[in-house]
């Protein structure tokens, strides 16, 4: 047995010269010299005592070094798992009791927060910062340049992402390496991606779309990639004409249709620009076509499930629709109550199945029960529609789920922050329309009838306590909150009583 998605994503580069990485230098890193890096990670992963089917948890800055990492553990046969970088210590702690991570990467910035943690669950802290400095780094420079690649098959596990849900603890989605693998391979094929394609990747790699969407599909496809650390709006401008592709979430093109650089002469050369992770504004579509003449194809993916819809590459892009299923994808709409399958047009909660979809969420029996039914079926829990010419619409999301800039946020964890502070009776998180973010998050405070609330103590609270992308960017002060019949929060009402706040 060979190793399934290292053999495919990885393997087939060894000792190429080809490009695979171009830095904002312009320095080129070769698929040879970066599969050299990740054998030497690969050894200091097994010499510390790890082997295949362990996990590996890694908070570090987006860099050539990072993807190396990953790569390693595919290699390896460890199982991956990427944090955001903007997670505190104390959302940290789960993910790391809950994976039972063997190690944990880290940048040095976070050091002083993860040593206590590492030490409370005996995990080993290593450091591999931006830069490619760090005690992980340093300790695999003398190791080999080749290793003994760890046998896995497809259904191996290769990486772990937590997703919140409202309620309750987050949940690791286990997703294997076919899951992993034939999703790019599909991508590659519909997106129409060649060897002679320059990706301009500047999506973070914490979470699927900047991993295992952008990356996995370079790797397949042979191409190179201009990687950068994060958004850099003058950086992209500078090195379109130098490209063909640009994966990206609507606030990457609100902020390019900003600058009178990005114009039609300037894309000339590109042949696609790809939206997701929040919904694109259809006067973002609009404009982007005026000024450039290409039209944005959007898609739709999940955690769980990596990409599951794209509009056409060749056929009408539609705007405000996520297109068709994608090849070897079952799509369905069905009623939240019965599950039973909707007509054409009605809105019900979107149900997915194909090789794409995950394998369940680690140690959660019940809760992989009550999302991923017995025929391979993952309840979305986001609302939506097919139309008569089968093209896909998101028309809402399950579970009051917010996507500002592309993050994923859930109310109930911000709730919980804000319902702990002195002063507040009860909370109420929301997302609305913002013409940068696409949605951004809103709190609605309901004091206690004798005390005052201190919003800059609030404030406080909340960014010692969640990454920055939850903190809510507005504070309403309210007498109560609208409930139903049944006594539940209609945050309907909210939203549409404060939709125009950021307008």
């Amino acid at each position: 047995m060979a190793n399934v998605l290292y053999d495919a994503l990885f393997g087939v580069h060894a000792g190429k010269q080809t490009p695979f990485l171009i830095l904002g230098d312009d320095t080129v890193i070769t698929h040879d010299a970066f599969l050299k890096q990740a054998a030497q990670f690969a050894h200091l992963i097994t010499n510390a005592g790890l082997v295949a089917g362990d996990r590996l948890a890694v908070q570090i800055h987006k860099s050539p070094q990072a993807l190396a990492l990953y790569a390693a553990c595919v290699q390896a046969g460890v199982i991956f798992l990427p944090l955001n970088t903007a997670y505190t210590g104390s959302e940290i702690s789960y993910f790391i009791e809950n994976s039972g991570a063997k190690m944990v990467v880290c940048d040095a910035a976070f050091v002083g927060a993860l040593t206590p943690i590492t030490q409370e669950f005996s995990v080993q802290l290593e450091v591999l910062n931006s830069d490619g400095s760090g005690s992980f780094a340093d300790k695999s420079k003398t190791l080999p340049l080749d290793y003994p690649t760890a046998e896995r098959g497809g259904d191996d596990l290769a990486a772990f992402l937590y997703t919140s849900g409202t309620t309750g603890r987050s949940k690791g989605a286990m997703l294997s390496q076919n899951n992993l693998l034939s999703n790019a391979q599909t991508l590659v094929e519909y997106w129409q991606f060649t060897k002679d394609d320059v990706l301009l990747h500047a999506l973070p790699i914490f979470h699927t779309h900047g991993l295992f969407v952008a990356t996995n599909v370079c790797l397949l496809a042979g191409c190179a990639a201009r990687f950068y650390a994060g958004f850099d709006r003058d950086a992209l401008i500078k090195d379109m004409p130098k490209a063909t592709a640009l994966m990206g979430v609507p606030t990457f093109y609100t902020r390019l249709l900003d600058d009178p650089r990005f114009d039609h002469a300037l894309t000339q050369g590109m042949r696609l620009f790809i939206s997701g992770s929040a919904p694109l504004l259809a006067e973002t579509h609009k404009l982007f076509q005026e000024r450039t003449g290409h039209r944005i194809l959007e898609r739709y993916g999940m955690t769980e499930t990596n990409m599951n819809t794209s509009n056409p590459y060749d056929g009408d892009r539609r705007a405000g629709t996520v297109g068709f299923p994608l090849p070897g994808v079952d799509l369905k709409v069905c009623d939240p109550e019965t599950g039973a399958t909707l007509p054409i047009g009605d809105i019900g909660i979107i149900e997915v199945r194909g090789p794409n979809v995950f394998q369940g969420y680690w140690q959660m029996p019940e809760k992989t029960r009550e999302e991923l039914r017995q025929d391979g079926f993952f309840i979305t829990g986001d609302l939506g529609m097919i139309d008569p010419d089968g093209y896909v619409t998101i028309v809402g999301r399950g579970k009051d789920l917010i996507i500002s800039g592309g993050y994923n946020i859930y109310p109930k964890e911000i709730e919980l922050v804000l319902d702990d502070q002195p002063g507040v009776l009860e909370s109420a998180v929301i997302g609305v329309a913002h013409p940068d973010f696409g949605e951004t998050v809103v709190a609605i405070l309901v004091k206690h009838s004798d005390e005052t609330i201190d919003l800059n103590q609030i404030k406080e609270s909340v960014g010692q306590g969640l990454a920055r992308f939850k903190h809510p960017r507005s504070y309403q002060i309210v007498d109560a909150l609208p409930r139903n019949t049944m006594g539940k929060v209609q945050k309907n009402v909210l939203r549409d009583t404060y939709k125009s706040l950021f307008a």
